[in-house]
């Protein structure tokens, strides 16, 4: 009886462990995360052509970029797939917030998730890890009048 009781602690334990690591896994790898400065380079230098570049937060700052509004809301996580329903699956998507640091964005993660789920092949997520206002207003980068 004992070693029955022990089976089910072990059963528990490995499922809570699985649990919490699929709940702190992050919806894009690390090379999916495109640096700040290189976002704006490309901006610079008119090469976002064939680009398309979302903002995902509460204001759309990035030059050229097109205000989807906050994907923690499920009405503009449902905009968002609208948007993105006839744009080719291999287009470089880029998606921002930059609302509050990004550990703790509730933006992000649901708009990322968005972007697997339809299957983009370049989705890439704007590295902005503590405001958009100090990673890249501060810094002077292409912003929207």
């Amino acid at each position: 009886m004992r070693s029955f009781f022990s089976l089910i602690a072990l059963t528990l334990w490995l499922f809570m462990n699985q649990s919490c690591a699929q709940l702190s896994k992050e919806p894009w790898s690390p090379g999916q995360l495109m640096p700040a400065a290189d976002l704006a380079s490309a901006i610079r230098n008119n090469k976002t052509k064939d680009m398309l570049i979302l903002t995902v937060g509460p204001d759309a700052v990035i030059k050229g970029s097109v205000d989807i509004g906050p994907a923690g809301e499920k009405e503009n996580v449902d905009k968002l797939r609208k948007y993105l329903k006839d744009v080719p699956k291999d287009k470089e998507v880029v998606i921002y917030c930059g609302c509050c640091p990004f550990s703790r964005c509730p933006n992000v993660r649901p708009a990322f998730r968005v972007l697997n789920q339809m299957g983009f092949k370049n989705a890439r997520l704007l590295d902005i890890p503590k405001n958009i206002k100090a990673d890249w207003l501060d810094k002077g980068y292409p912003a929207i009048d």
